[in-house]
């Protein structure tokens, strides 16, 4: 099939158009490198800079390269920002993906596979989180996910483009050519890696006192392959509707920073800050339904394997893909 990701120049996106080109579909890539990077689109992917707000280069992509199919990653997604700039994060995730349908409904793509968030259900009250549970982000960015969501449905129920929303926590880990390259960097395990490296002078622990094993948040930890996998699946086994990707375990923040230093064998500067407000104790998903529908579970997702795999690449490229 001949497909078109968005937001494939980014971390979860390059890994997916990689595995999507290794099971033998035709792959374009359009982003407009705001946040990713042109060295990280994979070999065999055509490559297409544009913006999904600009609703005439998008029109263009479609008319020109005829894609029969979606995933779509481009996003702003940065729970921090969101909360202070909330309309750039309506006006870029719903209005580019609204761009992005009406593309699709007038040049006859069929499918769309969504890299969707489980921040859409907020703080539920229960874990690990079910697709059933109620959908009540608490930020900006999960709402505008969840807004896409919804748009992807009106146009399945209106035009018959079928769907699917795959929703998740922490993407983590590395490939041997793909890795995290983020400015601001903001994820925990690339963190604690950059301030091994004496990238960063110290890694601040945030807060110590949640009603947690250890007194620090947990959080679903998942590989970037095994979310690459599902995508695949998504695609080729003819899904629709939402599915949660986890390990419906989870991980401390201190169980994290235990294993980074085991696997790089010293110390890592650390200190215990204040609790960063609205970060909930513990989140992690419930990943049943996808395992009983689609054969998928994390297969590389051992909190070891992920961190492993990303001092590899971090080692590897210490000045991010502007390594040479």
């Amino acid at each position: 099939m001949k497909l078109l990701v968005t937001g494939g120049a980014g971390y979860i996106g390059s890994a997916t158009a990689r595995l999507f080109l290794e099971a033998g579909h035709e792959v374009v890539v359009l982003d407009n490198l705001s946040m990713g990077h042109r060295e990280a689109v994979p070999d065999g992917a055509a490559f297409v800079e544009a913006d999904l707000l600009d609703g005439a280069a998008v029109r263009k992509v479609f008319r020109t390269r005829r894609p029969e199919g979606v995933v779509h990653f481009a996003a702003s997604s940065l729970v921090g920002e969101s909360m202070q700039d909330p309309g750039k994060y309506f006006r870029n995730n719903v209005g580019g993906a609204v761009n992005l349908m009406e593309a699709m409904r007038e040049f006859g793509a069929r499918v769309i596979v969504f890299s969707s968030t489980a921040a859409t259900y907020g703080v539920p009250e229960t874990m690990p989180i079910t697709e059933d549970m109620p959908t009540v982000p608490t930020n900006p960015y999960g709402e505008s996910k969840l807004m896409i969501e919804k748009v992807l449905r009106w146009y399945d129920d209106i035009y018959g483009i079928r769907w699917v929303a795959l929703r998740y926590f922490n993407a983590c880990g590395a490939l041997e050519d793909c890795g995290e390259d983020h400015d601001p960097e903001t994820h925990l395990i690339p963190l604690l890696l950059l301030t091994a490296l004496g990238k960063r002078k110290m890694f601040t622990v945030l807060g110590d006192d949640y009603p947690t094993p250890d007194g620090t948040c947990v959080r679903d930890y998942i590989h970037i392959h095994d979310l690459a996998r599902a995508h695949v699946l998504a695609l080729d086994e003819g899904a629709r509707g939402a599915y949660n990707l986890g390990t419906t375990t989870g991980n401390s923040v201190k169980e994290v920073l235990e294993a980074a230093q085991n696997v790089i064998g010293r110390p890592i500067p650390h200190e215990i800050g204040a609790r960063r407000p609205g970060d909930p104790p513990s989140l992690v998903a419930d990943h049943a339904r996808i395992t009983r529908e689609l054969g998928w579970k994390p297969e590389c997702s051992n909190l070891d394997e992920i961190i492993r795999s990303a001092w590899a690449w971090h080692s590897s490229h210490p000045d991010g893909y502007a390594t040479r």
